[in-house]
């Protein structure tokens, strides 16, 4: 969410940040609505200056026994009192606009991101592995996980419709196993603290980590005063809402695996089959709270960590620089990691890592003591999947599965797998 101040400060600059993300220009329009609020101040002001100086000539006249010029005086205060009552409504209805207007515009690009249309405008940044030839037809994870009898999308859909699955016996455990990996390599490593956060937020919440107004259809609201998380971002975001951290306290980490929920409005038709865009699914998120000097090293840091996970599992992957008109709306600058699936013959996102400024700390009024003590500031935002477990299991299928229909299960998860080294079908 933007400062008008400075809006009206860099209005150029604001702009052009916004014709770089496919938006028009809004400078003009919002200033005009902010000089309306300010001259709707200077008004309730002059009228309270001369109300206030009104009531001491009342008093005079009072003193000097003036009882007419008292009275007339009386009249003008009420009246002054009628004008200030409309003065401070009109205040307050243009702060209202002017805060529905700001909170519905997107963040600004960070100099270096590519300016573009779409995903064809972004730049690929590293490749990691190469994919390697499985010797026989990739198939898909679907085909893959029912044929071995462990992964059920029609009994899913019996209870609760589409974009959802049941996985079952080793398909389970290597799912759960999974996650449980992640959180083990990003807090013994990579420096998060895992944390166990609510699932169900109120409105302020999510408005804090500009899921709403704007995507209000992509979520599920559970009873009027509550939204089921489409990102643990939500919930360890808002870990610091309306909070002052000290500076010493940053970079603050924090990750968490959680189930997620996303109505995916606007996926009709994509993905319709298997587990790739589910309205359930489980994810570990990297969410960092940092100084803005310390944000875009975090950013990588981030990035890295999240590339860790794929690595050790042997993972093809790539990492892609989101253009402007790709990125999301939060987003000041975003690297996805999209994953080798030879089953489809292509990389897919698998994570998505983004510095957000203080795009969603002013929302949330999280700041931190400057060094000098004098100021309290804007901490800086960042997010990331670290990642979808859902989507690490598809890789993991597509890329281990061996011709005779077996998975077998990466190295690094044989620990958690109980001596399972390889899921064949049941039965």
């Amino acid at each position: 969410m933007y400062d008008i101040r400075w809006i009206r400060e860099n209005a150029a600059h604001f702009d052009q940040g916004l014709i770089n993300r496919k938006a028009e220009p809004l400078s003009a329009r919002l200033l005009a609505k902010d000089d309306e609020r300010r001259a709707a101040i200077a008004i309730s002001q002059s009228a309270q200056e001369r109300r206030n100086a009104l009531s001491k000539e009342i008093g005079h006249a009072m003193a000097a026994k003036d009882q007419a010029r008292a009275d007339a005086l009386k009249t003008e205060v009420a009246s002054l009192k009628e004008k200030l009552t409309q003065a401070e409504a009109l205040e307050k209805s243009l702060i209202a606009e002017l805060d529905t207007d700001l909170a519905a515009i997107p963040n600004t690009a960070l100099d270096g991101v590519p300016v573009g249309a779409d995903e064809h405008g972004n730049v690929l940044v590293r490749e990691w592995g190469t994919p390697k030839p499985l010797g026989f037809e990739a198939k898909q994870h679907f085909e893959i996980g029912e044929a071995l009898g462990l992964m059920d999308f029609e009994a899913a859909a019996k209870m609760s419709g589409a974009r959802f699955v049941i996985n079952k016996g080793q398909l389970a455990r290597l799912e759960r196993a999974i996650g449980q990996f992640m959180l083990d390599l990003h807090t013994s490593e990579n420096g998060y603290m895992e944390v166990n956060p609510p699932l169900l937020v109120k409105d302020h919440a999510v408005f804090g980590t500009n899921q709403l107004p704007k995507f209000a259809d992509d979520l599920f609201r559970v009873l009027p005063d509550y939204w089921l998380i489409p990102t643990a971002e939500v919930s360890l975001t808002n870990l610091v809402r309306e909070s002052i951290l000290e500076k010493k306290e940053l970079p603050l980490r924090v990750t968490a695996l959680t189930h997620c929920f996303r109505a995916e409005a606007g996926a009709a038709g994509r993905d319709t089959r298997g587990m790739i865009r589910q309205h359930q699914f489980q994810k570990v998120e990297l969410v960092t709270i940092a100084t803005p000097e310390q944000s875009i090293a975090e950013h990588e840091h981030m990035t890295r960590s999240a590339e860790m996970v794929l690595q050790k599992l042997g993972l093809p992957y790539r990492v892609m620089l989101l253009c402007t008109g790709d990125m999301g709306f939060g987003s000041q600058k975003t690297y996805d990691i999209e994953v080798w699936l030879p089953g489809q013959g292509m990389y897919r996102e698998i994570s998505s890592c983004s510095v957000c400024g203080e795009f969603q700390a002013r929302r949330m009024n999280a700041r931190f003591k400057s060094a000098d003590g004098k100021a309290n500031r804007f901490v800086h935002t960042l997010n990331g999947s670290g990642l979808a477990v859902g989507r690490t299991l598809v890789a993991i299928l597509e890329n281990y599965q061996n011709a005779d229909g077996s998975v077998t299960v990466p190295d690094v998860l044989l620990p958690y797998m109980g001596g399972v080294k390889k899921i064949e079908k049941v039965g």
